[in-house]
């Protein structure tokens, strides 16, 4: 049985709450916020149930409509701590925001959960996901150590990630995230944000399918590029980088190399990736592509910059944060204890 969503206006300025009722199960991940935009969210929770002997995990989605942009909601959906939380509407215009980015956090639990916490006390309005959310995304057991190591996290902000090449391309990570296809678009603010799938090993089948995957996907890139020209930041995420200072993986060839031409012609802000274990920064063209991979999986070393291309690099755990202002926008790469890693100011 379910409750109606409940909107008082009377509670206060800036929050609302929303009340659900959940089928029987066990909490095994959430609460948490995807496809939040100006005026709509889904809050989004994972139940674990027993069928035939086996554990199976279930995404239940609330989705909300009518919001204001720019405000804050707060949710409960269980009458107990453990429901409640709250998020931001995307908001209009230039008004400023602040949003984090990491990746890498398949294994050492007790590292992603550092970065966890210390991402949290910067606030992000929201978090984006380089990819390899778990080690092996096929696996039910994995997904609610995830969920909770990052369930403080996710209870006081907004869920954006992108698919790495340990998730498999598991249908979980479409139905825990509310994503359609492994690609998709959001604006925040005066930004505009493309997150794409790299995982081209894992998109298809056959080679002829992942072929038509892959035009498929660069050709909605371009068009989503020529659509966002106007922002005043354009930030592309996904997981494989297409430059690194990894020696071992500079022989590699992705084909993720291809969609340099279109970032650097379409000046793009940023590209985020994670795959690398590390934390790095190369500009080419116009372009910074920043390699956030901190999260918690084994560290690499970076052992061969770019010449000419290579700003900055170092291994080691962190995330970034970039703060949004109307044309400023500035991202800072974080160590877990505070230190300053990288500072950058982009032009819009």
């Amino acid at each position: 049985m379910f409750r109606k969503v409940l909107l008082p206006a009377t509670l206060f300025a800036l929050s609302a709450v929303v009340a659900y009722a959940q089928p029987a199960g066990k909490l095994a991940g959430g609460p948490y916020v995807v496809r939040v935009g100006p005026d709509r969210a889904t809050v989004a929770w994972v139940l674990e149930f027993t069928e035939g002997g086996k554990s199976v995990l279930r995404a239940q989605k609330l989705a909300i409509s009518g919001l204001t942009p720019g405000k804050t909601y707060h949710y409960d959906l269980l009458g107990k701590d453990e429901g409640k939380g709250y998020f931001k509407s995307a908001p209009d215009g230039a008004s400023p925001f602040r949003f984090a980015v990491f990746g890498d956090t398949r294994t050492r639990h007790e590292v992603h959960q550092n970065v966890v916490n210390a991402m949290e006390k910067s606030e992000p309005d929201f978090v984006l996901h380089t990819g390899d959310l778990v080690a092996d995304g096929t696996k039910t057991e994995q997904w609610p150590v995830f969920f909770g190591i990052e369930r403080e996290l996710l209870k006081k902000t907004a869920f954006f990630p992108a698919l790495g090449n340990h998730e498999r391309n598991d249908p979980r990570f479409y139905e825990f995230f509310d994503i359609e296809k492994p690609y998709y678009s959001f604006r925040w603010g005066n930004a505009y944000f493309v997150i794409l799938n790299s995982d081209l090993g894992n998109a298809a089948s056959n080679e002829e399918e992942r072929k038509a995957f892959w035009e498929e996907q660069s050709q909605w890139l371009e068009a989503e590029l020529v659509k966002s020209q106007e922002a005043g930041f354009r930030f592309v995420v996904f997981h494989h980088p297409p430059i690194t200072a990894v020696k071992r993986r500079q022989g590699e060839k992705h084909p993720v190399q291809e969609w340099m031409p279109l970032l650097e012609k379409y000046k793009v802000t940023a590209v985020f990736n994670g795959h690398d274990h590390n934390y790095q920064h190369h500009i080419r063209n116009g372009v910074h592509y920043i390699v956030t991979g901190g999260g918690g999986a084994p560290l690499y070393e970076v052992d061969a910059p770019v010449p000419g291309v290579t700003q900055t690099v170092e291994k080691i755990e962190h995330f970034v944060v970039i703060e949004v202002d109307g044309s400023k926008a500035r991202l800072e790469a974080k160590a877990l204890d505070g230190r300053l890693i990288e500072r950058i100011d982009f032009n819009p």
